[in-house]
């Protein structure tokens, strides 16, 4: 059991651990402590940096601090290296640069709560020490400047997946945020893929086009993931993934990272959310406003992420929905979750952030899943795939 030899240090964990030790008491949130809980996706990273924000501390802003991860049984947070489309060229690089440090230096404030995790193992003896783990993801290929040399040292520095594009289309991917210039991936795009399968870093094909995913498909020699991705049958939009789709990555032996952003699971709030994309500055404007300050760009662009929607948000069963839905279709070995926290102004009913994370467990248990086959969506799946790319 994970956390067995962690020596909990305030008499509200004791008596937790006390009442989930009894029979009948508590069993989702006895099975949520038990199992390792990882999300594959989180904008953290952008408050480090942008806001030198602590999240070492409680804060009462954003969906994610440490604890917070604590209240959630969150064991692993795949925090993400988002590469916002202003930043191209060298630029892309040094924000990639300063956003991994913002990573570092959140584990040297954490004093040995938060570690690096490079691989399922680690997570495996961090969850067992009660340690949480922090892994990388950089978002956005224009981060590597057509270079497979920055890829490997990205990799180097502790980056364990690609995701091959952002909502802008790069030099050799095409992206679901704009109409395709490459058909798909270019020689350079596949040649990209190749070597993340042979250094051992994850390929990600959340926001890529659909001709970019088969592509991945036909080129890739290990598991992929969608780190933060919906159901298109649900919800059709570009960033969710048709059934054809969740059927190839499970032949893949991949995992969806289920979004929670409202948009992602409900049409009448993405068509809503629209709308009221419609009537805000493009990034022209923006651009033109800051007369190319990519640093006020980013940080307007981003405040838009964190301040809250007004639109009415969708129910919880949403979300379980989804889930289902991709069980149904591609089996229960390749669901996880991918909150897509602190990069989302909405989220379903009654997941305000992090500490809400056992409410999925108990809505899945009430739908009468198997507790194994709840600690497969929870993480157990994502390990799977990190054990077989890295090989540890």
């Amino acid at each position: 059991m994970k956390r067995a030899s962690y020596l909990f240090s305030s008499l509200a964990c004791i008596l937790v651990a006390c009442a989930a030790a009894q029979p009948g008491s508590d069993r989702p949130g006895k099975m949520h402590q038990e199992a390792i809980v990882i999300d594959t996706h989180a904008d953290t990273l952008q408050r480090v940096l942008m806001s030198n924000e602590d999240i070492s501390r409680r804060s009462e802003r954003g969906h994610i601090d440490l604890p917070r991860m604590r209240e959630g049984g969150l064991d692993a947070e795949f925090f993400a290296v988002w590469i916002d489309a202003p930043f191209v060229g060298p630029a892309a690089v040094k924000r990639a640069l300063q956003l991994i440090d913002s990573m570092y230096q959140v584990i040297d404030q954490s004093k040995g709560e938060l570690r690096l995790a490079l691989s399922a193992s680690d997570i495996e003896r961090n969850a067992g020490e009660g340690k949480l783990s922090a892994l990388m993801g950089i978002e956005g290929g224009h981060a590597i400047d057509d270079d497979l040399s920055v890829l490997r040292m990205y990799h180097r520095l502790g980056v364990r997946y690609l995701t091959l594009t952002w909502s802008n289309r790069n030099n050799w991917a095409d992206s679901s945020g704009e109409p395709p210039k490459w058909d798909g991936l270019t020689d350079f795009g596949k040649g990209v893929v190749r070597e993340m399968n042979r250094i051992g870093m994850i390929v990600d094909v959340s926001h890529v086009s659909d001709k970019t995913f088969w592509d991945v498909i036909q080129v890739t020699t290990k598991p992929v993931i969608a780190s933060h991705s919906s159901a298109r049958a649900l919800n059709n939009v570009p960033r969710n993934m048709s059934d054809d789709m969740l059927r190839a990555v499970a032949k893949n032996d991949g995992v969806i990272g289920i979004n929670f952003y409202s948009a992602f699971l409900s049409s009448q709030f993405a068509k809503a959310a629209r709308l009221q994309r419609s009537i805000e500055p493009s990034l022209a404007d923006q651009m033109k406003k800051y007369r190319g300050d990519l640093n006020r760009i980013a940080m307007e662009r981003y405040l838009g992420f964190l301040t809250p929607s007004p639109l009415p948000r969708p129910p919880l069963e949403m979300l379980i929905e989804h889930i289902d839905h991709v069980v149904k279709v591609a089996g229960v070995d390749h669901v996880g979750l991918g909150s897509d926290f602190d990069g989302i102004d909405s989220t379903p009913e009654g997941l305000r952030d992090v500490r809400d994370l056992p409410k999925i467990t108990e809505a899945l248990l009430d739908r009468d899943y198997s507790e194994s086959d709840v600690k497969k969506i929870l993480g157990g799946n994502f390990l799977r795939v990190l054990k077989a790319v890295t090989g540890q």
